[in-house]
């Protein structure tokens, strides 16, 4: 890859810790970039995967302190976390370019609308939180862990929506849970994607290296950077981007069918 690319991907990179560490959804701006660099879809979801898995050892080591008194919660739900993010990346690999090709755009306007509406959504729940317990969370932890192997943007609102619902705690100590939820998950599907021969190791390492530090200058001005009006850069281009991927689908089923109808038939006999 030449130096202009690799320079818009650490760039994407750096702006994606950075996010992840303000307001989340930072994969909704290393993804395409990856993808506009000329990576086939499925090379790129796995390399921005195991890219950005140092950013999610940085989030849960801040807030370890916060995990204090949630060994069970964390014996329950993160062998579950691990299992649905093995899942979600086997399936990724098994279905193919094609079949991820065709769900990308609807990914993408998926996490862009939990991020829209997280506090919404995080309002929601706590209105008819139940407080059954870490076990009432193992289904939808395991869905959304599936979910986050697959693809993963967003994760963390799906995660920490799940937990706000069933575990009556602060929301500090369940953001700590939904951290380590989130680790567990992506070093799953990054082990898989390790096996898998997938990643493109150059990339991966230039964007490892600049999400440390988009993530390092993310915590340290997190608190005088609004992380609503982050968030809302980050949905306008989310947005964008599944439009654009929206477009790129239709105008490929269009041509697709002009080949068909073009090619020539042959001679019953």
């Amino acid at each position: 890859m030449d130096l202009a690319r690799l320079l818009l991907v650490a760039a994407a990179a750096l702006a994606a810790g950075l996010v992840n560490a303000v307001a989340g959804g930072g994969s909704l701006i290393s993804f395409p970039a990856l993808v506009a660099t000329g990576l086939p879809s499925v090379i790129a979801n796995v390399t921005n995967t195991v890219a950005l898995c140092p950013g999610y050892f940085g989030g849960a080591y801040a807030q370890r302190r916060d995990l204090s008194g949630q060994r069970r919660r964390m014996t329950t739900l993160l062998p579950v976390s691990a299992l649905g993010g093995v899942t979600g990346a086997v399936l990724l690999l098994e279905t193919g370019e094609g079949a991820f090709e065709i769900v990308i755009p609807f990914l993408l306007l998926f996490a862009v609308a939990l991020l829209a509406f997280q506090d919404r959504l995080r309002a929601y729940v706590a209105r008819r939180r139940t407080a059954h317990g870490e076990l009432w969370a193992i289904l939808p932890v395991m869905l959304a862990s599936v979910y986050g192997g697959y693809f993963g943007a967003a994760l963390g609102v799906i995660v920490l929506a799940v937990l706000d619902v069933v575990i009556d705690d602060s929301l500090v100590r369940l953001n700590a849970l939904k951290q380590m939820v989130s680790l567990t998950v992506n070093v799953s599907a990054a082990a898989v994607f390790l096996l898998s021969g997938r990643v493109d190791w150059t990339i991966a390492l230039v964007m490892a290296i600049t999400a440390v530090f988009g993530g390092a200058i993310g915590g340290a001005i997190a608190s005088r950077v609004p992380a609503k009006l982050l968030r809302g850069v980050v949905i306008v281009v989310g947005l964008g981007l599944s439009i654009f991927y929206f477009v790129r689908l239709t105008s490929n089923e269009a041509r697709l069918k002009t080949t068909c109808l073009s090619a020539p038939r042959r001679p019953v006999i």
